[in-house]
């Protein structure tokens, strides 16, 4: 809507000094609802980081020291799929990427991303690791703001919560 407000007004103007303007103040005015948006999405990350945080306290509250062992690694009879596979949630992972809100000297940024496949699809605690903090954050949003679920890794015919790891590598210009 906003794109065709700002064409409107550019194709009504006849001088070319005005339609210069005019492109300027729509570049500048997207970057800056690109700005907000990325601010906005950063707050839900770390609120939904919070609550997580929380989770995991309370999680470790109710466990006795006879739940906390390690057990052995089960098989798993399906681990857990995005919709389309990896390189389409590579793709989307891209798509969704904030490249404005990375700050970076060095050309090629890298982190590994791991988070948690939910039983029921969705994502949980996602962590980025790598050398670029700006990188880190703007990698976890992007994995909270996919637009599908998994599907989740299926032991003994159960979902259950699975560990999923994606190394993420990104040419800055």
């Amino acid at each position: 809507m906003l794109s065709k407000e700002f064409k409107k007004k550019f194709d009504a103007e006849k001088d070319n000094f005005h339609k210069a303007s005019i492109k300027l103040d729509y570049l500048l005015f997207m970057r800056k609802m690109d700005s907000i948006e990325n601010v906005a999405l950063t707050g839900a990350l770390l609120k939904t980081k919070n609550l997580e945080d929380l989770g995991k306290l309370n999680l470790l509250k109710k466990n006795s020291p006879a739940e906390a062992t390690i057990s052995p690694s089960p098989v798993i009879d399906k681990v857990a799929d995005y919709p389309g596979g990896i390189n389409e949630l590579r793709r989307e992972v891209a798509d969704l990427f904030y490249l404005g809100g990375v700050y970076s000297d060095i050309k090629t940024v890298k982190a590994n991303v791991a988070f948690i496949v939910e039983k029921d699809g969705s994502i949980s605690n996602v962590e980025a690791d790598g050398d670029n903090f700006t990188f880190n954050r703007q990698a976890q949003i992007a994995l909270y703001s996919v637009s599908q679920k998994f599907s989740p890794a299926i032991i003994n015919g159960d979902p259950v919560r699975y560990r999923f790891r994606l190394p993420l590598t990104m040419n800055l210009e």
